[in-house]
């Protein structure tokens, strides 16, 4: 599932590659995708439009888009993009070089395939594509940020202080609320409890100062590491994720439960 530094990528690979460039067509036609659009609603928008800047909080992304017929100026719609759980976004190049981002890197992206859902068609030649084998990203416009948390790549320690030692749910829960902090997944959560010596189902009421700071400079070390590398699949806990796993950092058995819903993974010993 793409996490913060999947999207991220994501996000890089547009602002590198896809700025700038007259949007001539506009494939919009899967409905589920583009909710609530109807078919067309978006060509009609972005057609003669070009991508100027793209941002990111969390896991979704938006682009800003620029005025008809001009490559630069500012006046355009704002475009929402989420990966869901299987999205991945693929940039063509003029010469149809393809370049993807959203998931573990990849030498060579096809530049089309069977699970293409949302495509802009620049006047090059080239493409930019969601693709999505699990059709749950979505495309649509004018996204409303309002819902989500500060960027856990952003978050000061002051604010994640105040978010994470709030109430009395377990702390992988609250490390995976969006409204609270946006953009950490069920991956990096496991991964920044375990770097933190934390317990996943510990009460975050019942947490020292210490160990919120402890888990904040976890938080910021794991997606520095994680973008750096690809993804959220190259933390250091995430292959002792299976049955027999042991815990790479003191040898000890893996544990398996659910804590907030969501399948997870702690040291016996460290995260006890």
């Amino acid at each position: 599932m793409p996490e913060l530094p999947e999207v991220e990528t994501a996000r890089r690979l547009i602002a590198d590659q896809a700025l700038h460039r007259r949007i001539v067509g506009v494939d919009d036609s899967d409905t589920f995708v583009c909710r609530p659009h109807s078919p067309g609603q978006l060509r009609d928008a972005l057609t003669g439009r070009a991508l100027i800047a793209v941002g990111r909080r969390g896991k979704t992304m938006w682009c800003e888009t620029s005025q008809v017929g001009r490559l630069d100026a500012p006046g355009g719609p704002d475009l929402g993009i989420h990966l869901g759980m299987s999205g991945r976004i693929v940039v063509v190049s003029p010469e149809g070089r393809a370049a993807e981002g959203g998931g573990p890197r990849r030498r060579d992206a096809p530049a089309r395939t069977a699970w293409d859902r949302f495509a802009l068609e620049f006047a090059d030649g080239g493409r930019l594509v969601l693709v999505d084998k699990r059709r749950l990203g979505r495309v649509w416009l004018g996204p409303d940020l309002d819902a989500l948390g500060p960027d856990a790549g952003l978050v000061t320690p002051e604010e994640f202080r105040n978010l994470i030692l709030k109430g009395t749910i377990a702390v992988k829960a609250r490390l995976l609320d969006q409204s609270k902090i946006a953009g950490i997944g069920n991956l990096l959560a496991d991964e920044i409890l375990w770097q933190a010596k934390v317990s996943p189902s510990a009460r975050v009421n019942t947490l020292r100062r210490a160990d919120a700071d402890r888990l904040y400079r976890a938080l910021q070390s794991v997606l520095r590491s994680a973008i750096a590398k690809g993804g959220a699949h190259t933390g250091d806990v995430i292959a002792a994720r299976h049955p027999g796993g042991t815990c790479p950092r003191c040898g000890a058995e893996m544990r398996h439960g659910t804590v907030g819903g969501r399948s997870t993974w702690w040291c016996s010993r460290e995260q006890a």
